[in-house]
């Protein structure tokens, strides 16, 4: 598997007045993995995100992509997906598909949704509608995927099913980017993983040494990497 980064940042800071929601963080997302982004509600995971997607730009700091020429660089799955009511799942799927020449089938096919194509949008569970995002978010299969909670809510079955189709996305090479609460199924997706605390980079690593520095199970260890209570793990420094 190739860790060579499709996006990089350095020392990227997103300030609101004197209130600094992202402060200097550098960090690579390398192609064909998937990097977990955790830390509690207000550590500015939102924000990083919102940079990396150019939906912001950064008070200081760059944002660099270093891969293929795409019709789309980055595809997003928002938190809360929704989509217009009176079509159906593959009508929705194909006016995505037809906004950069793709087909509708495949989408639909990568997150298994094929077998509810002619399903009205408005009748699927959530967890479909989260998938039929993730579907419209590899429209002009992009190289770079980020997701924004995209398996909030839901029950453990549709999470894991979830947490299985990102998987599969990363390994066709995408550099996948998730936010996540879910951290036994974020610790045991993710190849890397990057945690965030008052907009400040505390760790980042793999699952397995960042639960060498945390004492466990980061689900029950987690807070053990905030507050400065451990030092940060050198970025790329995963073996």
């Amino acid at each position: 598997m190739t860790t060579d980064p499709l996006l990089s940042t350095s020392d990227l800071t997103k300030s609101y007045g004197d209130v600094n929601a992202l402060d200097a963080v550098s960090l690579d997302i390398p192609a064909a993995a998937v990097t977990g982004l955790v830390g509690p509600n207000g550590s500015g995971k939102t924000t990083l995100l919102e940079l990396l997607l150019g939906v912001e730009r950064p008070t200081l700091g760059t944002v660099e992509y270093d891969g293929p020429e795409a019709v789309r660089r980055c595809g997003y799955l928002p938190q809360r997906p929704s989509f217009r009511p009176g079509f159906t799942v593959v009508e929705t799927a194909a006016f995505y598909a037809g906004l950069v020449d793709d087909d509708p089938n495949r989408l639909l096919e990568t997150v298994g949704l094929e077998a509810v194509a002619d399903r009205q949008v408005t009748a699927l569970s959530g967890g479909m509608t989260r998938l039929l995002g993730i579907a419209q978010a590899l429209a002009g299969d992009p190289p770079v995927v980020v997701l924004d909670e995209p398996a909030s809510g839901l029950d453990p079955a549709m999470s894991e099913r979830i947490f299985e189709v990102i998987e599969s996305i990363a390994a066709e090479g995408r550099a996948v980017l998730l936010s996540s609460h879910e951290l036994p199924l974020v610790e045991r997706t993710a190849d890397h993983l990057v945690v965030l605390e008052s907009g400040q980079l505390r760790a980042t690593g793999n699952p397995a040494s960042l639960r060498e520095e945390a004492g466990g199970p980061l689900h029950e260890t987690f807070t053990s990497l905030l507050a400065g209570e451990t030092g940060a793990v050198t970025p790329g420094g995963d073996a």
